[in-house]
């Protein structure tokens, strides 16, 4: 009786351990939306505006080899003083990271995307939160077996390019802070 009570005790020991260590492996899978904005730059990227003097602004955004687009896409936000735009794209990636919101976590779960793909249709927007642009897009991507991945764009690195067609709009598009998922959202009543 007293080796069944000690290899049960060994048994759970061992399901705790091997829990925890799941649960801290399982936990760097995951990124928080605040952390999610990668460091990388794009310092091949040209910008030219497509119609002067309108209120609505079309640019061409354009990114070569080994550029990050999210990040140079909030470059571009930035410079550009965006404070509200929708954009498309298309081209092709050598590698990136995806991400799946997880509501329980309130954090994204990494997709990775290693190797040669191509976009086969970036979207999103851009909005100001706290006075500052914030980037919010979605991609899909296909390798070269013709299976597809998706999710919100972490980071994305370019190769050969990747043409982002940005619509910018006269009027300012505001985020507010949603405690409930940890997201900043779009809120039209916000002025």
């Amino acid at each position: 009786m007293v080796k069944v009570k000690r290899l049960n005790y060994v048994l759970s020991c061992i399901g705790i351990a091997t829990m925890v260590g799941y649960s801290h492996e399982k936990a760097s899978e995951y990124v928080a939306p605040s952390e999610a904005v990668p460091m990388g730059k794009a310092p091949k990227m040209q910008v030219q505006l497509l119609n002067s003097g309108e209120p609505t602004k079309q640019y061409a955004v354009i990114f070569y080899q080994g550029d990050e687009a999210f990040s140079g896409l909030l470059e571009f936000a930035k410079q550009y003083d965006v404070r509200s735009a929708h954009f498309t794209a298309i081209g092709a990636l050598n590698g990136a990271t995806l991400g799946w919101f997880d509501p329980q976590r309130k954090m994204y779960k990494k997709i990775p995307i290693n190797g040669q793909h191509e976009v086969i249709g970036m979207s999103g927007d851009i909005a100001l939160y706290q006075g500052k642009p914030v980037v919010h897009t979605h991609m899909v991507v296909g390798g070269p077996d013709g299976t597809t991945h998706a999710g919100h764009v972490l980071a994305a690195y370019v190769s050969p390019t990747l043409e982002v067609m940005v619509t910018v709009d006269p009027a300012a598009m505001q985020k507010r802070f949603d405690p409930a998922t940890d997201l900043t959202l779009i809120d039209p009543a916000l002025k």
